[in-house]
């Protein structure tokens, strides 16, 4: 590039620059400029909210268009000659809607708020009054999308009906207690979704009436309904991994009375061909359920696990069922009836007080889990009972707990007290149990048979039997277990708030962390439970002196004195994230053990115990079964060791 090409562009350069200068808008000519561009954008986003209305509403124009032709097509082929006047005469009111927007109408009672959706006519929220989520929030079963029904039919000419995408004209009766749902084509042709709730029930009639069409259905549904329930589970409670125990899938069939559960631990799905009189969709303490009054057939059930903050789990059923044909109103009907509410024993069994038969009974209270079938006739005869007893006199959660701790103490004191006497049985004898160990010492098992069959001989001769410690000790075990069952179990704990906990059906955490500890954190959660800490405490000091008491003098295998106190370390894995409710039970049954061992002690006096036994070697003896069995074990063991030993010499004699 050459000096006067250089000098030009430079030349250029300047000049722009100059012009830009000298062209500079002023502060009042910007500003001027800002307010019409400003104008602008306003006058195009009026513009484009205008269009993007007409188009919704366009849509929803074509959408109920669509869903009219359908309903229409639907209606077509159906016997328009006969008015259900039935339906009619309970209708004293009609709310008018709009059938193309979805729009809202509540049914309630003392216990229940539901909302119901012209949208499918369907149920669109059940709000349980009184009841909170473990944040404070009120308690919803669902809300939105969180359920989904839906009803299919088909005309004679395979024109399918799915009802959740139709929209419903609601009718509200003049008490109240009833609301009727309306898909209407004629004033002679319609279906009607009919809620009834009852004061201060939970259960709801719900009941299904198609008019002026059982000439145009096709066969099939001239038979049965084909129905879909989804709903999703919250989260209600505050242990999420405690609560998903418990929330599970639950049905009954009609020929029997225990129900039947999909997995609580993993997605799950069944398909039924028996009958099935109910399902339930539960959670630990409250559930959905829907009961047919003609069982359910061909029934599909699902259950899925969920891990958003909100949820838990997914079920899903979908079932037939069957129809009633009346044909002078030209009707068919189905009936069901809807349960929201508590998982409450007594609440669930008083379906059933009406009954005339076992047959007709529902058994909803089994789902209350009481535990096994061997361990729930406790709970259901005994624990419950007597824990309602103490709900009337209107006590305290915690003082009714320890009083119940205390009448179990005291049932169960004769075999406490039984135990600890052959355990004192077994002491005094320890200083002539380690004369035999002396005497047959080492672990030769020539040695060990001699030594086995003394003691059993000085046992038997002193009138002592090792085993009579133990049997009492197993027979108060269907006892703790029961309770295992059922405090989680008990609704009554819920949200009542005792010491420091202020959730008896759940942890009581005393310290709580955000991260997940590898292994552990699978057993532990993300907390330590101080009542549960507080148990395991005490029983380390009531294992420990146990120990002491039942030291007989013999030698132990290796690592078995550390075994009680592994056992206490694992239990409070298992127990720390159970209710503080139940931790507290253990608690109290574990320390009243210690103090009703040390009365035992003041009042057993060893000595003499041991002077009664030196007496009983003088008498002769009828040895119990268990002695005689124990006696045949050793001489067959002998035996066994001899032929043994004569088989050894017999094969060195031959090398």
């Amino acid at each position: 590039m050459d000096k006067n090409t250089i000098i030009g562009f430079l030349l250029i350069a300047a000049i722009i620059f100059t012009f830009t200068i000298i062209n500079k808008p002023s502060q009042e000519q910007l500003e001027a400029q800002k307010r019409m561009r400003d104008s602008i954008e306003q006058v195009e986003m009026e513009r484009l909210a205008l269009e993007a209305e007409r188009i919704a509403f366009d849509s929803i124009e074509k959408t109920s268009d669509t869903q009219q032709d359908i309903v229409s097509e639907f209606f077509a082929t159906g016997n328009s000659n006969v008015v259900n006047d039935t339906t009619q005469s309970i209708t004293d009111s009609i709310v008018a809607m709009s059938p193309k927007m979805e729009e809202f109408v509540t049914l309630e009672n003392e216990l229940l708020e539901l909302t119901l959706s012209t949208l499918g006519g369907t149920i669109h929220s059940v709000h349980l009054k009184g009841e909170k989520r473990h944040n404070g929030d009120s308690l919803y079963l669902f809300e939105g999308d969180e359920a989904h029904f839906n009803m299919e039919l088909f005309n004679r000419n395979s024109v399918r009906l799915a009802t959740d995408n139709q929209y419903f004209t609601p009718i509200k009766t003049a008490n109240g207690n009833s609301i009727i749902m309306r898909l209407e084509s004629s004033p002679e042709q319609y279906i009607d979704f009919i809620y009834t709730l009852t004061p201060d029930e939970g259960m709801m009639d719900f009941d299904v009436r198609i008019t002026g069409m059982k000439n145009g259905l096709h066969p099939e549904s001239l038979t049965n309904l084909r129905i879909n329930w989804d709903q999703k589970i919250r989260q209600q409670e505050q242990g999420r991994q405690f609560e998903n125990r418990f929330a599970r899938l639950n049905y009954k069939y009609e020929s029997q009375t225990k129900n039947q559960q999909l997995s609580n631990t993993r997605d799950d799905k069944k398909e039924l061909t028996e009958p099935v009189k109910w399902i339930a969709f539960k959670d630990q303490f409250f559930s959905s359920i829907i009961v047919a009054d003609n069982p359910f057939s061909n029934v599909v059930l699902s259950s899925k696990m969920i891990e958003d903050s909100e949820h838990i789990k997914a079920y899903r059923a979908e079932t037939w069922v069957p129809v009633t044909i009346d044909p002078v109103k030209d009707e068919l009907s189905a009936s069901f009836k809807y349960y929201f509410g508590q998982n409450h024993f007594y609440t669930l069994k008083n379906y059933d007080k009406n009954a005339e038969s076992n047959s007709d009974k529902l058994y909803l209270e089994e789902l209350v889990d009481l535990g096994y079938k061997w361990l729930s006739w406790i709970n259901k005869y005994f624990s419950i009972p007597l824990f309602n007893f103490f709900l009337g006199l209107n006590w305290s959660m915690g003082l009714i707990i320890f009083i119940m701790t205390v009448i179990i103490k005291l049932i169960v004191l004769p075999l406490t007290y039984k135990s600890f006497k052959s355990s004192a049985k077994m002491r005094a004898l320890r200083p002539q149990i380690q004369e035999l160990e002396k005497k047959f010492p080492g672990q030769d098992k020539d040695m060990m048979l001699k030594r086995q069959q003394a003691t059993m001989e000085l046992y038997n001769k002193a009138g002592a039997n090792p085993m009579s410690g133990c049997f009492p000790m197993l027979l108060q075990m269907p006892i703790l277990l029961a309770f295992f069952f059922f405090f989680p179990s008990a609704i009554e704990l819920r949200q009542q708030s005792f010491l420091w906990a202020q959730d008896l059906s759940t942890f009581d955490a005393i310290i709580t962390w955000d991260f997940d500890i590898p292994l552990i954190g699978k057993f532990l959660g993300n907390h330590i439970s101080i009542f549960c800490l507080l148990m395991t405490v005490v029983n380390v000091i009531y294992s420990k002196h146990n120990m002491a008491a039942t030291d007989t003098g013999q030698a132990q295998m290796a690592g078995m004195k550390y075994m009680p106190y592994m056992m206490s370390i694992m239990m409070f894995f298992v127990l720390n994230s159970y209710p503080a409710g139940l931790n507290y039970y253990y608690f109290l049954s574990t320390l009243l053990t210690i103090l009703f061992t040390f009365g035992f002690k003041q009042f057993l006096n060893e000595d003499k115990l041991l002077a009664q036994m030196e007496a009983n070697k003088s008498k002769p003896k009828k040895k119990s079964g268990f002695m005689a069995r124990m006696e045949e074990a050793q001489k067959m063991q002998e035996k066994a060791a001899r032929d043994r030993a004569k088989e050894q010499a017999k094969k060195n004699y031959r090398k």
